[in-house]
């Protein structure tokens, strides 16, 4: 077995396995605007539960996303903004508060809640957070082995998805030896990488790259091309026949130069707030810039909602500069403009 310590948590995966034990009636969600992480922890544990005999719902406020939807079990979500019917426990995925979840009807219940992500606030009756995993597929695997669960091909497949998105290809988060070790059990119990890499990267619309275009050349760079800002509309989707799923991972693309350090993605839409996503590489920490605006995330891939002006939207780039002159020393060059690239 995978050892698997939690860094900090105020239980261990043996409390999650006796409070499963315990139950038999089980919901199990995730946060809103499900990634792949979310839903493919979402699923396998699921499907874990099932192997016990437990009886199930899968539920989620938003749809999951199209990376996941070929998988089996993800048909099975119900997707509603409030849980309802008779339940005895809930296990809640990868969100730091209750309200993450975008679900009335959680109050009051017993929960279980497994998280990697800093800033949780322990509010389960039983709280199984590791901020050193690589993704909340890592946790799930741990409870997995811990309960004894074969694991399948079916349940390995939505682990492998978790953690290849979260990571963004191995590109970012904690990634460690054990993230490693448990993709080899996960390939040995018969998920398939290339084949789950192409479904997670290789799938998108032709409007993906039309949407690249547009963005690509509007980009504003600052602090010596050191950070990069993307924006994204529903016009430009529209636009460009693109839907959100194929914009999925755009805010990475930046970083692909050895100059750009950080990136910030303002994302509106017609009668909602702006969705900020920030990216960075190494000592470069953006999650504390999402804390500042009420957010979260982890040091190298954050975000947060704000309320749409020209002014916040410079706030949000200055501290963005500020994060990576504090981790890399002021430059001394000049901002570029938008659309003025190297």
């Amino acid at each position: 077995m995978v050892s698997m310590t939690s860094k900090i948590t105020s239980h261990a995966v043996g409390d999650v396995c006796r409070a499963i034990r315990a139950h038999r009636r089980f919901i199990v969600t995730s946060h809103v605007r499900p990634d792949g992480d979310a839903t493919g922890s979402q699923v396998a544990m699921a499907l874990a539960l099932k192997a016990l005999g437990k009886h199930v719902r899968l539920i989620s406020a938003d749809p999951p996303p199209d990376i996941c939807r070929v998988l089996p079990g993800v048909d099975e979500i119900e997707v509603t903004s409030t849980v309802t019917g008779d339940w005895d426990a809930a296990i809640i995925m990868e969100c730091g508060d209750l309200s993450r979840t975008g679900l009335t009807g959680l109050s009051g219940g017993f929960v279980v809640n497994i998280d990697h992500h800093i800033g949780n606030t322990l509010y389960g009756a039983i709280n199984y957070f590791d901020e050193s995993a690589a993704a909340c597929g890592e946790l799930v695997f741990t409870v997995i082995q811990a309960l004894d669960v074969a694991l399948t091909a079916e349940i390995a497949s939505h682990l492998y998805i978790a953690i290849l998105t979260d990571t963004g290809s191995f590109h970012h988060g904690p990634i460690s030896a054990r993230t490693f070790d448990v993709c080899r059990h996960l390939t040995v119990a018969g998920a398939t990488p290339s084949a789950l890499a192409r479904q997670a990267f290789d799938q998108y619309q032709v409007g993906r790259l039309k949407v690249i275009g547009v963005m690509l050349n509007e980009m504003q760079l600052e602090s010596q091309n050191r950070v990069a800002v993307l924006a994204l509309d529903d016009v430009l989707l529209a636009q460009s026949g693109a839907t959100l799923d194929d914009t999925d991972g755009l805010v990475n693309l930046p970083l692909t130069t050895s100059e750009v350090q950080a990136v910030v993605l303002f994302k509106s839409a017609v009668g909602e707030p702006l969705r900020v996503s920030l990216r960075s590489k190494g000592t470069v920490d953006v999650r504390a810039v999402a804390v500042a605006f009420g957010g979260g995330g982890h040091t190298n891939a954050a975000g947060f909602t704000l309320e749409a002006t020209t002014e916040k939207r410079d706030v949000v780039v200055q501290q963005v500069v500020a994060a990576v002159e504090a981790a890399l020393g002021r430059g001394n060059g000049k901002s570029r403009s938008k659309g003025e690239l190297s």
